[in-house]
């Protein structure tokens, strides 16, 4: 049974950073790929960034690009987000997700993702 538990969750001012933590078990983490997303109040879950079973590739949306960055260490099971220049519109539900599949591709968008996380709180003030 996979199971993704993300942490790092939390309130901060605009302009500040925040780390996220997305611990996986139950199956070989190097091989799969790794994504964030997130669901703001009222609006459908966007893709935020991805990174492939290797760490070669990242994917990034537009609206993170340049401020956040996504990574892996596999000893430990765990992908990272870290969020900085944070601005109010990043207000949302943190969910990690990892595919079905090794080796995927396709990223950015749900399709190829099966497991998800309970989603971490992270909030920005203005």
């Amino acid at each position: 049974q996979v199971q993704l538990v993300e942490s790092g969750g939390g309130l901060v001012q605009a302009g500040g950073s925040l780390r996220l933590s997305c611990a996986a078990s139950g199956r070989t983490f190097r091989s799969y790929a790794m994504g964030w997303f997130r669901q703001a109040p009222g609006k459908e879950r966007e893709f935020v960034a991805a990174i492939n079973w290797s760490g070669a590739n990242t994917y990034y949306a537009d609206s993170v690009k340049g401020r956040f960055t996504i990574s892996r260490e596999n000893a430990k099971n765990t992908v990272y987000l870290q969020m900085n220049s944070l601005k109010p519109e990043d207000t949302a539900v943190y969910y990690c997700a990892t595919p079905r599949n090794p080796y995927a591709q396709g990223l950015m968008v749900e399709d190829p993702y099966e497991y998800w996380g309970q989603g971490t709180q992270v909030t920005v003030s203005s």
